[in-house]
């Protein structure tokens, strides 16, 4: 017997990832991660540097609890089945959304595909449907770990999303001073205070309005990106091939794409948050150090330059 899917009616996301959130906490299922944070300063960009909590540090020690930077064990796929109790909606009859059980952040969620796929394949004009569908719903940075080498903890290709700001204390991105500065030749810009490899391409307002047009548009941006990077020798996004590993980060404003040569910087893990201009550090000894080196530092060292 076929599975009826009924995507959820425009307008009610936020709503229900609040309301999951609230019965998934209830039940247990998700874990949030408690952090504090610091502002460390480079390059003209305030970096969000959270600090995870002296109690977490404690209970990992004593208890067979996962890295918070790689939350889930790359070898087991959690989305074949998903846990129900983190089922937030059917975005399409390709992608569900879905908590992110272990998040450091409130109302961080996952746009899954229904069937595996590896996360270093190309995204495709479903996903980036899923992706808009979802940023339409609610400001947020949506974004996608490419790879291991990215940042990716799973296999099973998904987006991923959190609303913004990050923090009630930052009203905006920290990157974003830097990407006002980019200069374009076409569609493709470069900010030139960036010391490592990277495009990033606009947002038409009218992808984010009409997101099942606009996501065909928005596929052919992503695709020149990677292109323009030589990530890719074009075609439609359907390829099964990897183009290598790097990080997407989407908002309504703009799309920002950074290819990666390693995971970490000196033991500290770097995702597509890095490079909106956020850490995430398992102590202070990870902190100081990257108070030492500095965090765009640090960006340069595990992107391509």
């Amino acid at each position: 017997m076929s599975v009826i899917i009924q995507p959820f009616e425009p307008g009610t996301l936020q709503t229900k990832v609040q309301a999951r959130t609230a019965h998934a906490m209830h039940r247990g299922a998700i874990h949030t991660i408690p952090t504090r944070f610091e502002l460390v300063e480079q390059a003209g960009v305030n970096f969000l540097i959270r600090i995870v909590s002296n109690l977490v540090r404690k209970v990992q020690a004593n208890v067979d609890q996962p890295d918070p930077s790689k939350a889930a064990n790359i070898n087991q796929d959690p989305f074949l089945p998903y846990d129900q109790d983190l089922f937030v909606a059917d975005i399409s009859d390709t992608h569900v959304c879905l908590l992110n059980k272990y998040n450091v952040l409130d109302h961080h969620i996952l746009m899954v595909t229904r069937s595996f796929q590896e996360q270093e394949s190309f995204l495709t004009l479903s996903d980036i449907e899923a992706l808009l569908l979802c940023l339409t719903e609610f400001e947020g940075l949506a974004f996608y770990n490419a790879g291991e080498a990215a940042g990716a903890s799973q296999r099973h290709k998904h987006l991923q999303m959190v609303p913004l700001p990050l923090t009630t204390e930052v009203s905006h991105l920290p990157i974003e001073p830097l990407l006002e500065t980019a200069r374009f030749e076409g569609t493709i810009g470069r900010a030139p205070g960036l010391p490592f490899s990277h495009v990033l391409v606009r947002m038409n307002p009218e992808w984010i309005a009409s997101p099942l047009k606009g996501a065909q548009e928005l596929l052919k941006q992503y695709l020149h990106m990677l292109q323009t990077l030589g990530l890719a020798d074009g075609g439609t996004g359907e390829e099964t091939r990897s183009p290598g590993p790097y990080n997407l980060l989407v908002t309504r404003q703009w799309m920002f794409l950074v290819p990666r040569s390693t995971e970490c910087f000196e033991g500290i893990s770097v995702n597509a948050l890095g490079f909106a201009g956020g850490f995430l550090v398992k102590n202070q000894a990870q902190l100081d150090r990257l108070k030492t080196c500095g965090p765009m530092t640090a960006l340069r060292q595990v992107a391509l330059c």
